[in-house]
């Protein structure tokens, strides 16, 4: 697989053997004293002892330091404490490395560095945010696609839930991604990470916004997956399906410009409140969610089910929704991912909390139908 370059919506070098230009991409940018961010699971993995090589690991806390106190569904004090970490080493810059916690986080600390002791529920009065110090971010799972994206997610101190902290400074400078980076990540994980970019890529495209540009990288990015993501699943070597992951992941976050679906607002909660993994509460929600919209849209999935690889062309709209939402569904159970919610330690008693933060989750505003908490109830019931 050889090394190529390209930039959309950021510069990024993609390939097996990527993170070698790591060092030699950094100067350029201004990277002279970088912190590296992530989370202290990754510290005895394989993925985590190259960068360490290639950084140089006599180097570290001399020319590069390093903060993995990031949670797996990051909250306010991980990004305080990043950028803690940032001012008293006399960092210049992050390299951002991780899944999509430790990739929100590193993107999010440069906000604090800027302006420390920020009010985040106060994001969105503040409309300056230019001169945030570089980032360059390196995911090693395929699923968020936070490497290519203008935001953070983040649980606030003030709120107790999920908060999208969007700017366009946010995005990164430099994005490698290297397939041999995420052969260590367990099947359970490949999975789940995989089906969050499906889920990205399915609902940007039902999304009723106009972007085009974006609903054809988000029909390329689900042929991609629905490809991949079995092979990488059941051998976690096959470097080309590692790589064409990697890539849909991306494509995913750069379609979701566009939006969300309810499905993102059935997930942010189960996060938030149950600890759940994001891409595991997509993975759930999915097919219900999908049977909702197509009840009250018809044919709004016979482009996802042509993307899948399904003949249904022609076929009445109510069954080529139905035949692709079928699909998926038999997909996800082969994946391990046709379980319920109360497998997982989610209770009755915690739906009504649940609904409470659906509603106010922004992600169904932009649903290709509308969402009432009474459909949310039901939607959790039937998962549960």
């Amino acid at each position: 697989m050889n090394l190529s370059t390209f930039s959309f919506p950021t510069p990024t070098v993609f390939g097996v053997g990527a993170l070698a230009v790591l060092p030699s991409r950094c100067k350029p940018l201004g990277l002279r004293r970088p912190l590296v961010v992530t989370d202290s699971g990754l510290l005895g993995t394989g993925a985590f002892h190259s960068l360490a090589q290639t950084l140089g690991p006599e180097a570290q806390g001399k020319d590069w330091f390093l903060f993995s106190g990031v949670h797996p569904n990051p909250i306010e004090q991980d990004v305080r404490d990043a950028a803690q970490a940032f001012v008293q080493n006399q960092c210049d810059g992050v390299i951002a490395f991780g899944g999509g916690s430790a990739l929100d986080v590193g993107k999010a600390a440069r906000l604090l560095v800027k302006r420390s002791g920020f009010d985040f529920a106060k994001f969105y009065d503040e409309p300056d945010w230019s001169g945030l110090a570089p980032c360059i971010a390196i995911p090693t799972t395929a699923g968020t696609g936070s490497e290519v994206g203008r935001s953070s997610v983040i649980t606030l101190d003030a709120t107790h839930r999920k908060a999208v902290l969007f700017h366009p400074e946010l995005l990164a400078k430099l994005v490698i991604l290297d397939p041999q980076l995420t052969v260590g990540l367990p099947p359970k994980l490949t999975a789940a990470t995989g089906a969050d970019a499906l889920t990205h890529c399915i609902e940007s495209f039902t999304c009723p916004q106009f972007h085009p540009m974006c609903d054809g990288i988000a029909l390329e990015g689900i042929r991609l997956i629905v490809e991949a993501l079995p092979r990488a699943h059941a051998r976690g070597d096959d470097l080309e399906a590692r790589g064409h992951m990697l890539v849909a992941a991306a494509m995913g976050a750069v379609a979701f410009q566009k939006d969300l679906g309810v499905v993102h607002s059935l997930a942010h909660p189960l996060s938030s409140l149950c600890g759940m993994h994001h891409g595991l509460a997509n993975a759930l929600c999915l097919v219900a969610g999908m049977k909702f919209c197509a009840a009250r849209k018809p044919g709004i999935y016979r482009r996802v089910g042509t993307a899948c690889g399904l003949e249904v062309q022609k076929f009445p709209t109510s069954e080529a929704d139905q035949t692709t939402i079928a699909f998926l569904a038999d997909f996800l159970a082969r994946l391990g991912l046709n379980t319920r919610l109360r497998e997982h330690g989610v209770k009755p008693e915690q739906i009504e909390a649940l609904v409470a933060q659906a509603v106010d989750d922004p992600c169904h505003k932009t649903n290709v139908v509308p969402v009432t908490a009474e459909d949310f109830w039901k939607l959790y019931l039937e998962v549960l």
